[in-house]
């Protein structure tokens, strides 16, 4: 592992422990979970997916089956709930119509096949299937969201202007193949993002602030 990833990954579980991550009782459920989390919390999506629990439609040929007014009303408490049905739908379109219904033949795909699948859904973009891959597949693939991007740019470990796929690069150059430490490593990172790296940063406490360069943390040029 790259030294300075390897640093960052340790004082993280050293302060924090193993975080047991994606919120999701089955693959589908966490897949499921993926594209109705998009701009709204997790606690939202858990009341829309106990709606669709309620009525036994965990399942890809069960809720593909359920009509788009109705699937938006039962996925209402995530907010967006009209989009989101759509994307929802695009994305139950590949698993029933190109892998029948069978997220573990969805899973024995490549992951680069795979992943291109997802980001040709529309509605799907890479965090989201990063999200997919990594969290209902169980495959090697790094997440990248808002607080990975403020953690590393703070301390200078990378521009505030990289984009998605330059951070993407930077995990995985430097991290083994492994899929359970990718996952691990996003579920810190997101901790550390929530309760120290604010948008407003919260450096007193922090297991990262002994690595933040001279004088603090960067922010970005006005």
């Amino acid at each position: 592992m790259n030294a300075t990833l390897e640093q960052l990954y340790d004082r993280l579980l050293g302060a924090y422990g193993p975080q047991h991550w994606w919120p999701g009782e089955t693959p589908f459920e966490v897949m499921v979970g993926a594209v109705l989390v998009q701009n709204t919390s997790w606690q939202n999506v858990r009341k829309a997916i106990d709606n669709l629990r309620r009525l036994d439609l965990m399942e890809p040929h069960a809720l593909y089956a359920v009509p788009q007014e109705e699937l938006e009303e039962l996925i209402r408490p995530a907010g967006y709930f009209r989009v989101k049905a759509r994307r929802l739908r695009n994305l139950l379109g590949l698993v029933v119509d190109r892998y029948h219904g069978s997220l573990e033949a969805m899973f024995q795909t490549s992951l680069p096949e795979l992943r291109q699948q997802l980001l040709e859904v529309n509605g799907v973009g890479p965090e989201t299937a990063d999200s997919i891959l990594l969290y209902a597949g169980g495959m090697p693939t790094f997440v990248v969201d808002t607080y990975t991007h403020r953690v590393l740019a703070r301390h200078g470990w990378i521009g505030f202007d990289a984009d998605y796929y330059e951070l993407k690069d930077h995990f995985e150059g430097g991290l083994p193949q492994d899929a359970r430490l990718m996952n691990e490593f996003h579920a810190l990172l997101v901790r550390v993002g929530k309760e120290q790296c604010r948008k407003r940063p919260v450096c007193r406490g922090c297991p990262l602030a002994e690595l933040l360069p001279p004088g603090g943390p960067l922010e970005p040029e006005s």
